[in-house]
């Protein structure tokens, strides 16, 4: 097999920002990409059952990867690890590092710039409007993660809701949908989630609830469809389409639809107009519908690492399919994202950081200095706090921030706070703070036992015993936060050593090509710990 790279790959993953017109599309910013040296890309025959997520896998972090020939799909392609690399995904908006990106995100949070809506005729997401070949499964690429799945499914579509249905705001958000009647699939709205809330209270309507599924949409509208369950900084009827205009620097457009009362945007590569029936249930696996039971029979990973289960799920019922026009070769492209993969997290996980950021900051300015989500922790099972005490009373801030996290952030079950001098960004820094300045009987909190959690997690799963293992059955046992901050007064005694490696060169004594060598087998810790000097 053969593989047709355009350019060469690009050395490092560092270098100038994108502009304005690289992100006002995916085909665009797919093009800056290619231009950068920043993109694999494949003409071999790619199926979405296990290859793609198969080689998104082999390159978890690394590159975007662009399979031009997607099988079964010929007006398609695919794209992924669109966020997989951090530093790649900073250039996309100008970011220069973790902390600005962080803080600037937070800013964004609260200072949208709210879309503005163009003519029909202008909006490329309507270029070709299908309203008698509703077959879903035919236009949309479905995927299957893994073997242990019965079947494909899409999870790749981006819920857009605007106006009445959301408080006058704008929401969008990713949801998992199975086509398996046609143009009527299954839709799980997470339990807690926006579009949980929208069913809630419309669930007993007389009419259907309309709004839209967008796929490949521009990278900041991407970006803020993976925050969820921050609703505190992020509340229904907030605008989370102008959050996303904020962060790119300029807005987002919408488009009137053409089948139902509802707005889009403009510039997806696919929409699927269709109305959500709450009433209308049925199991997301045939499976699971032959067996009658829910969340038993594995369907679609979970961000927590562990295999999704299928459960009954409402129904969303497509008026329309609608679609960018292709040119030539640059046919519409799909972004089916993989589950658990570093694609997945920081698009879950880089909105959250900065609502965590700005929870904090609400609380009493100053004292947060950071706030990351380390793989490990999963996208909405943690978070790691670096606070900075200016005095003897911001020491109780810690915790404060700790339990406010947890507390406003549905199913958070591990937060560690850290002072200025831990590196958050390293799991070793954070072992090494929790070893030295947990008091282990008065610095664990467990808080909030009992109150709401999210079935993706088997331990909360196991509490339904013999019932099904559904949220109306699951218990949250609470979460532990952890105090790993050293008390106010005493930096003295917490001193850490630091040695000379800004003054000592080790080029004086050695080659660089010894020195090279050297550094070359240092794995782990070590590496932070040389570059610091601690």
């Amino acid at each position: 097999m053969a593989i047709a790279q355009k350019r060469t790959m690009a050395a490092d993953t560092k270098g100038a920002p994108a502009t304005k017109d690289d992100i006002r599309s995916l085909p665009a910013t797919i093009e800056w990409l290619r231009h950068q040296g920043l993109l694999l890309e494949t003409d071999v025959e790619a199926s979405g059952d296990l290859d793609l997520t198969g080689v998104q896998k082999h390159f978890d972090g690394s590159f975007p990867v662009l399979f031009n020939n997607v099988k079964g799909y010929p007006h398609t392609r695919a794209i992924t690890n669109l966020f997989a690399n951090q530093d790649i995904m900073d250039r996309y908006f100008g970011w220069t590092d973790a902390k600005d990106r962080t803080k600037k995100l937070a800013h964004a949070l609260t200072h949208p710039i709210p879309p503005v809506t163009v003519p029909q005729d202008e909006a490329p997401s309507q270029q070709i409007v299908i309203t008698d070949d509703l077959d879903v499964n035919k236009w949309l690429m479905a995927i299957r993660h893994t073997r242990f799945e019965s079947e494909v499914t899409i999870g790749s579509g981006h819920s857009v809701v605007t106006g009445k249905y959301f408080h006058g705001g704008s929401h969008i958000g990713y949801n998992r949908m199975n086509f398996r009647w046609g143009n009527v699939g299954t839709f799980q709205p997470a339990p807690g989630g926006h579009m949980w809330q929208i069913m809630t209270e419309h669930y007993n309507d007389k009419e259907p609830i309309p709004f839209t599924m967008v796929f490949g949409v521009p990278v900041a509208a991407n970006l803020l469809a993976g925050s969820g369950f921050d609703y505190v900084v992020l509340p229904r009827g907030g605008d989370e389409l102008g959050a996303a205009g904020a962060g790119q620097g300029y807005p987002l457009r919408l488009v009137k639809c053409r089948t139902i009362d509802a707005y889009t945007l403009a510039d997806a590569e696919y929409v699927l107009e269709g109305e959500l029936h709450p009433r209308d249930k049925r199991y997301e696996t045939a499976e699971s519908e032959k067996a009658g039971v829910q969340g038993r029979f594995h369907f679609h990973p979970e961000w927590a690492g562990y295999m999704g289960k299928a459960y009954r799920a409402p129904t969303f019922h497509v008026k329309a399919i609608t679609m960018r026009k292709a040119q030539g070769e640059n046919r519409p492209v799909i972004f089916p994202l993989g589950v658990h993969t570093l694609d997945n997290h920081n698009i879950d996980t880089t909105v959250r950081e900065a609502a965590l950021f700005e929870l904090c900051e609400r609380l009493q300015p100053g004292i947060i200095q950071d706030v990351n989500i380390p793989y490990p922790m999963t996208d909405w099972g943690g978070a790691i706090l670096q606070i900075k005490k200016r005095n003897k009373w911001e020491d109780g801030w810690a915790r404060q921030f700790l339990v406010a996290s947890m507390a406003c952030s549905q199913g958070m079950r591990f937060t560690i706070a850290v002072d200025t001098d831990v590196d958050i960004y390293s799991m070793d820094d954070i072992i090494w703070a929790m070893t030295t300045r947990v008091n282990p009987r008065s610095d664990i909190l467990n808080p909030i036992p009992g109150g709401v959690g999210q079935t993706f997690i088997p331990e909360e799963r196991l509490t339904a015993g013999a019932g099904e293992w559904t949220g109306m059955n699951t218990k949250f046992e609470g979460g532990m936060a952890i105090d790993a901050t050293m008390p106010y007064g005493y930096e003295n005694d917490f001193m850490r050593p630091v040695y000379p490696v800004d003054t000592v060169d080790p080029l004086k004594f050695f080659s660089a090509d010894d020195v090279r060598a050297a550094k070359s087998v240092m794995k782990g810790w070590v590496e932070q710990l040389a570059r610091t000097g601690r």
